[in-house]
């Protein structure tokens, strides 16, 4: 019997328990994997704080990479022994999850079981952003908050790809050396600048046409202010805090677009998540987009991983290894 990580009570860090977890054999549908690497990610601190609301108690965490262990009945397209990757099957920080098989997908031979669990949630985020949120054009630009962050990084690459102009925000010198090692064409130290009033200034004064927030509270208004007429703020995530109540009617001082997206909605059928996952493993695998991991804890200091991604003073993805 390996171990997982438990909530059996909404709140801070020091609400998850490590204990022993057996998923069972698989049902019909499902697969039962060997886990190699679980990925950390906000959305994990929203379900463990109770911000998302789940049936208590669970294991925490969607994402992943391993190995099959084995098939319930009616299982297709899968075998014993493949590697495979997911973003989405509840229960992932353990040692092995069951969860149907619509929800992974296979890992290429070039990309390790690691980069794989680092490379889904976020990776198949910053694609959305960038090709589905809104179609990305040579020529335009992009402020994205949290540059030196998993996803940051990832957007900056597939916004360069795409060939649009890059301005990053961030909070350090060493995340600004990410951010421009990334491609960003220039990065605002938000702790020294007002980022809107340089997001004008690098626009030559027009405004940007995208804005990618991930922070939320802290950021919110200087995002709308950093926007072009008929500019969009994709407000992906809520680091800081949610976002306050605000007047509709403000918008109509630029006719600004606002939109509030979520991975599932964009990898809502079977043939858009491998999509999706194909273009981004496939990048990987090809050495054309690189994915930082920032750091790597053994699953039984999973507490300590989420206060580290809490603090927003960590790059890059963190990782949960099963031991």
């Amino acid at each position: 019997m390996s171990l997982a990580v438990f909530v059996r009570k909404p709140g801070g860090p020091e609400q998850l328990d490590v204990a022993e977890h057996d998923p069972g054999a698989p049902r019909a549908g499902e697969l039962r994997v060997r886990i190699a690497a679980c990925g950390v990610n906000f959305i994990d601190v929203y379900h463990r704080s109770g911000l998302y609301p789940r049936p208590l108690p669970f294991v925490l965490g969607l994402e992943g990479a391993g190995e099959v262990e084995a098939l319930g009945a009616g299982v297709m397209g899968f075998a014993v022994g493949e590697r495979v990757a997911w973003a989405g099957a509840p229960g992932s920080y353990a040692g092995s999850v069951n969860a149907p098989a619509s929800a992974f997908v296979k890992l290429p031979s070039a990309v390790p079981s690691d980069v794989g669990a680092a490379a889904m949630l976020q990776g198949m985020t910053a694609h959305y952003l960038v090709h589905a949120c809104r179609n990305t054009q040579p020529g335009d630009t992009a402020l994205v908050h949290a540059a030196a962050g998993g996803v940051g990084l990832l957007l900056i690459q597939m916004l360069k790809a795409a060939g649009a102009r890059v301005l990053g925000t961030c909070s350090s010198a060493e995340k600004e050396a990410l951010a421009r090692g990334a491609g960003a064409d220039d990065v605002v130290r938000y702790d020294r600048e007002d980022f809107a009033k340089r997001a004008r200034e690098f626009s030559g004064g027009a405004g940007m046409h995208v804005v990618y927030d991930a922070v939320g509270k802290t950021t919110f208004e200087g995002s709308l202010a950093s926007l072009r007429p008929r500019g969009l703020l994709c407000l992906y995530g809520q680091s800081s805090g949610v976002v306050p109540a605000f007047e509709l009617s403000r918008l109509a001082a630029g006719s600004l677009f606002v939109t509030r997206p979520g991975l599932a909605h964009y990898t809502a059928t079977r043939a858009e998540l491998e999509a999706r996952a194909s273009a981004v493993l496939g990048a990987v695998a090809r050495g054309e987009l690189s994915v930082r991991i920032g750091a790597r804890f053994p699953l039984a200091r999973a507490e300590e991983a989420h206060r580290a991604l809490e603090s927003r003073a960590t790059t890059g993805k963190l990782l949960l290894i099963p031991g």
